[in-house]
């Protein structure tokens, strides 16, 4: 039992400090301040901390301990919805960074329909996420 404990406590810890880094890399990369920018809500900061800092231990204990919560079809596609919003705020976040987009646009030439650039890649993603999820590769 003392042996279980304390593989609870190092896996704990160890989720703590992988969250804190994904924390720490959202911060530097300036994710954080570009979504409140975007959004206007600066003055609302503390409730985004609290979300960020809530966010980090329930997923530190949910990768950890893996429970299983009954959820039907409707709270399914509501936790794929925020998942699929989370990795598209992080990638279209990290594309921003790196300005790939603007890079790819002068390297092929391409002066109109950017948007429909953008808009295929993330079908293109979703459909590959649904294909994936479908056959339950």
């Amino acid at each position: 039992m003392k042996e279980q404990i304390f593989l609870g406590v190092i896996g704990f810890s160890g989720g703590l400090v992988i969250a804190g880094g994904v924390i720490a890399l959202m911060v530097g990369l300036g994710v954080i301040t570009r979504f409140i920018g975007i959004s206007h809500t600066a003055k609302h900061v503390r409730i985004f901390e609290d979300a960020i800092l809530l966010g980090s231990v329930f997923g530190t204990l949910m990768t950890v301990y893996q429970p299983t919560i009954p959820l039907d079809a409707a709270g399914l596609a509501v936790l794929g919805l925020f998942s699929g919003i989370f990795v598209g705020g992080w990638i279209l976040a990290l594309a921003e960074i790196v300005n790939i987009f603007p890079i790819l646009t002068r390297r092929i030439g391409l002066t109109k329909g950017l948007s429909l650039v953008v808009i295929a890649i993330a079908l293109g993603k979703m459909s590959g996420s649904l294909i994936h999820f479908y056959f339950r590769w």
